[in-house]
């Protein structure tokens, strides 16, 4: 089963077992994971989803699409080269387990 590792600003985190094909920001709106809000429902239209890929996990995710890239320039948070939306990355075959950081603010 694959699984999510979210890391909170301040160290913590929570490991999550998800079905395979799981959006990063569906399990974590359905598991209350803080800092995550989802308030497009994943359309990537609202970058309240927005997580930091950790580089181990960069070469496994799928190409980032126009309509994620010009949502990442409406972060709360400062948009990085590890900013992905999380509405926009499964867990699957070939990621089967990712750990990701939560930024401090989403809105």
């Amino acid at each position: 089963m694959p699984s999510i590792t979210f890391t909170q600003p301040d160290g913590t985190a929570q490991r999550l077992e998800v079905e395979q094909g799981t959006t990063l920001m569906r399990a974590a709106v359905s598991n209350g994971i803080d800092g995550i809000v989802g308030e497009c429902g994943g359309q990537a239209m609202c970058a309240t989803c927005h997580v930091y890929i950790r580089p181990e996990y960069a070469d496994a995710l799928p190409e980032l699409g126009a309509d994620e890239d010009e949502m990442l320039d409406c972060t709360a948070a400062e948009r990085t080269e590890r900013s992905r939306l999380g509405c926009q990355i499964s867990t699957g075959a070939s990621l089967p387990e990712i750990i990701v950081d939560i930024p401090a603010g989403q809105v």
